[in-house]
């Protein structure tokens, strides 16, 4: 019998979420570094984008600034994007997993799906037990829906 769970399940994070906004505010969400800058991190963390080239190869550095003050460097290359329906990138710094956020239009609602892809589960065990990377991509998804409810109100949607 075939076994129904993915080859890939031991070193993988995956969130979906249905977010009460419509598919192009949660895209300009993303995909502009004034706003994502006000929900990227978990709690508590702050983030600043030194560089965001949205385009296949292009390069996003970032820096999320930790509540007691450690400063995480991050670097990504975007691997592939589809107008208001995926974004595809590699974060090459440690530790290297690959992202793929999925915006599915439903109505003036968007379905999210989030996929982190680890190289190994060896990799993916110590994200999660110390930098609790799971609950991480929970706050972050919860922190965007804030700000889209906010975004929604100053652009009177």
């Amino acid at each position: 019998m075939e076994n129904l769970k993915s080859s890939t399940h031991d070193r993988e994070i995956t969130i979906s979420r249905k977010l009460n906004a419509p598919v192009d505010l949660v895209w300009e969400a993303w995909i502009k570094p004034e706003h994502i800058a006000n929900w990227w991190g978990p709690n508590g963390f702050t983030t600043t984008i030194s560089k965001m080239d949205l385009t296949a190869g292009g390069e996003w550095n970032l820096v999320m600034h930790g509540p007691d003050g450690t400063d995480y460097k991050n670097k990504s290359i975007f691997k592939e994007v589809v107008l208001y329906k995926k974004i595809v990138y590699e974060h090459v710094s440690a530790p290297r997993f690959v992202s793929t956020i999925s915006f599915e239009a439903q109505g003036e609602q968007t379905q999210l799906t989030w996929h982190m892809l680890f190289e190994s589960a060896e990799q993916l065990i110590p994200v999660v037990k110390t930098f609790k990377a799971d609950e991480g991509l929970k706050q972050n998804v919860e922190k965007l829906e804030v700000y889209l409810a906010g975004m929604k109100v100053k652009n009177k949607i």
